[in-house]
């Protein structure tokens, strides 16, 4: 199960961490990301961390701003988000997968779903 929070309305150029908490059995994970989704546009990929080793993905446009990273003990994801831009905004989402992945970033490969969590950067 999977729980993320941490967001809010920030201005743009501001910094934002958003985390997931991750209940349950996490040996078996295999990988971790996050997505996101602005009104009106498809479910995007962000960044994506192997849990191990610790290789992660960026997007293009998140690449130097953004990064993923993750804790134990307990098992948490983070989205540490800086320069935050007015396109950064929309709803955040947190996935995981017990299963090996073809590509990180095709969204139908991840398995298990947070909620949700809402980023507003004000310009």
């Amino acid at each position: 199960q999977l729980q993320a929070f941490g967001g809010g309305s920030v201005q743009a150029g501001d910094s934002l961490r958003l985390s997931c908490g991750v209940s349950g059995r996490t040996e078996s994970l295999y990988a971790m990301a996050w997505f996101r989704q602005a009104p009106g546009k498809e479910r995007e990929f962000v960044a994506s961390i192997l849990w191990h080793p610790a290789t992660t993905t960026y997007a293009p446009a998140v690449k130097g701003r953004f990064s993923i990273f993750r804790d134990f003990g307990p098992s948490i994801l983070h989205l540490q988000m800086g320069s935050l831009k007015f396109e950064d905004s929309g709803i955040y989402y947190c996935a995981s997968t017990t299963m090996r992945l073809r590509s990180v970033q095709d969204k139908t490969e991840y398995e298990f779903w947070g909620q949700g969590t809402q980023v507003t950067v004000s310009s």
